[in-house]
Parts: C-alpha cells; sequence; structure tokens
C-alpha cells in the first residue's frame, strides 16, 4: 500500500497539485540503522501497537541519525501525525543541543528552520 500511495503523490507532484514532500514516513518494527535511512525517509518505530521512535537523518545534511521519542511517558517526547499522502508532521520542534545544531520544524514532511540562532 505504501508503494502506491508514494505513486499518487509523485503523481501529484508531477501534475503540480503538490510540492515534493522533504521526508516520507513509512512503519517499521526495528529501529533502522543509519545505513537503512533513505535521506527522505522518516521512519515510525512501532511495536504491539505502540509508536515508539520516529527516526530521519538530520535535514542539515550533518548524516546524523535523529532518533525522537514518541511514548509519552517519556521526557523529552514528540508526536508524529502522517497525512494520507504519508507526509509526517513532528511537534514540538526538533532543536539538536549537540553537534549541528540545527533547530527546525518538520510540517506536512518539509523542513521550516527556525531560523533561531545558536
Amino acid at each position: 500500500m505504501n508503494a502506491i500511495l508514494r505513486t499518487i503523490l509523485l503523481f501529484l507532484v508531477w501534475l503540480g497539485l503538490v510540492t515534493k514532500p522533504r521526508y516520507l514516513a513509512r512503519y517499521s518494527e526495528q529501529h533502522p540503522t543509519v545505513a537503512e535511512l533513505a535521506d527522505d525517509d522518516l521512519v515510525v518505530v512501532r511495536s504491539g501497537g505502540f509508536t515508539k521512535w520516529a527516526c530521519f537523518k538530520c535535514p542539515c545534511g550533518c548524516g546524523q541519525k535523529i532518533a525522537l521519542s514518541l511514548q509519552k511517558e517519556r521526557r523529552p517526547s514528540w508526536s508524529v501525525v502522517v497525512d494520507w499522502l504519508q507526509r509526517p508532521t513532528i511537534s514540538p520542534s526538533v532543536n539538536q543541543l549537540a553537534g549541528c545544531l540545527s533547530h527546525f520544524w518538520i510540517k506536512r514532511g518539509d523542513v521550516e528552520w527556525t531560523g533561531s540562532p545558536r
């Protein structure tokens, strides 16, 4: 089913009805390694009906894997919503406190930089 939705999305991009998103969501039961992540992947790790992690490569290009906890009882935690075109939205913003120090939002699969200086 995921391949069909990706084909529909690409067709809508080709028609000019939507822009190509930076990230597309897919689901897995296992935590992906950096090598298993494509540049446009945002992997939602879930097991036994529970969503646990959102994993993706940092959009700044540093190549670092970001793993955000989706478990509400953990702090900090984020939430992810995936629309019918597989475009993820994450809240709150992602603020890398080490490494590249990126600070951004992911909305409908696109990256919105906060512009806040570090």
